[in-house]
């Protein structure tokens, strides 16, 4: 969904998440996850996790909330979503690059 660059010439590049908010496309309910997939290839972590959304709903994920991302030159971390209805799910994420 959202990949950290790296910086000019492959250096370290920071990003501030300021908001996500998760659509519900369909006329049926589904359970939606944000996850940050972590730059060192471990540590995932949840923001949300099978949130349920009812159909042609929307669900703000971040509200109020700040979320620092970086790439260190090298690998860099990603914003993934998982939904359990393929085609189901818009997300929108804004986002404050090289801060």
């Amino acid at each position: 969904m959202y990949a950290v660059p790296a910086g000019a010439s492959s250096a370290a590049l920071e990003s501030i998440v300021i908001g996500i908010t998760m659509a519900n496309k369909t006329s049926s309910g589904i359970t939606a996850s944000i996850f940050i997939d972590n730059e060192d290839g471990s540590n995932d972590v949840y923001i949300v996790k099978d949130a349920s959304i009812p159909a042609g709903s929307s669900l703000e994920v971040m509200s109020g909330n700040k979320l620092v991302l970086q790439n260190d030159g090298t690998n860099g971390d990603n914003l993934e979503a998982l939904c359990s209805a393929a085609s189901s799910l818009d997300v929108t994420v804004s986002v404050l690059e090289d801060v």
